[in-house]
Parts: C-alpha cells; structure tokens; sequence
C-alpha cells in the first residue's frame, strides 16, 4: 500500500494552532497604556508632608494618691496578712477522696427537685450529661471544694473554698438554685 501524500492534522497539532490564534488576538495596540505611563513618570514629584509636632504631655497628678502603682511592697506579705487575719485561713483536706460532682463547674449543675427520706432531705442535681445525682447536707459538689451546708426546697446551699490574692484560701458562700 502506497502512502498517502496528503496527511491529517493531528489533535495536538490542532490545539496548538488554536492557542496561537486565542493569544494572537489578545495581542493589542498597548501604545496608549505605554504613554500614560510615560506621562506620570514626567510629573515632578511632590513633597512630603512635614511630621506633625506633638504638645508636650502634662502629667496629672492625682490628690492623695503618691505611691507608684507598681510598686509590689504594697501588696500584704501572706504570713503578715495570715497573722492578721486578712489573708484566707481556709484550709484544704488533700487526703479528702472527691466526690462525682466535683467534676463539674458549679454553673453546669441544675437543682432539679427536692425530697424527704426517714428525716433526711435530699437534693436532685442534674449534671451536664443530663444524669441526676442524689446529694445531701455534708457532701461536697463544684470544682472549688463546695460543701453542702443546706438543703431547702428552693435552693442548696453550701461553702466553697477559694484561692485569694495572698496565697491562702477563703471560704464563699454559694447556691445552686432550683431550675423551672
């Protein structure tokens, strides 16, 4: 068989004629652009605007009030304050095991009932995973060592022991309320 003399365009042949028509066309008379930038290039430059002088600061001086703020010998020692009573004497049982609501934030726990049992009243809180937890006078709830001191109706009760400032603990009182 003889070989024919006329010979097919190939696709990729095809493509890349087509590419060089697209880029043909997209080749335009730029002169107009070339010109305006030759004519901001020809501005004179401008001047820069001079710094803005500043007035000089007047310090006020507050009446009574000489010490520096940051001076740290005025924050109370915390054995001079334990001394004088100012510093939180509370104390932590650490051999003390934790209770199961301790676990939480007192904020995420509901007071969600209440309820009397052979002279005994009860507590029913319900904690974030949405269990309930029977408590009573005496056991502990909250992160901060929350001691249940009472149990109404309404709300519980209780005491919880804080860091201070100083480096001792203070006891706070606190409630869970009943939620509607």
């Amino acid at each position: 068989m003889k070989p024919s003399s006329s010979r097919a365009i190939g696709p990729g042949l095809g493509l890349v004629l087509i590419g060089g028509l697209l880029l043909s066309g997209c080749a335009q008379d730029n002169r107009d652009l070339q010109q305006y930038i030759a004519e901001i290039k020809e501005r004179p430059g401008s001047g820069i605007e001079p710094i803005p002088t500043l007035e000089p600061h007047e310090p006020y001086l507050y009446p009574g009030h000489t010490r520096s703020p940051f001076d740290s010998s005025v924050i109370a020692q915390p054995e001079l304050a334990a001394a004088e009573g100012e510093a939180g004497d509370a104390e932590l049982d650490a051999d003390r095991p934790r209770e199961f609501l301790e676990g939480f934030p007192l904020d995420s726990l509901r007071m969600v009932g209440s309820l009397e049992q052979h002279g005994t009243r009860y507590a029913l809180v319900r904690t974030p995973d949405r269990g309930i937890q029977r408590v009573t006078a005496g056991n502990y709830m909250g992160q901060n060592h929350g001691q249940i001191v009472e149990i109404t109706s309404t709300k519980i009760s209780l005491i919880e022991v804080v860091p201070d400032a100083f480096g001792g603990h203070v006891e706070r009182e606190n409630s869970v309320a009943l939620s509607d």
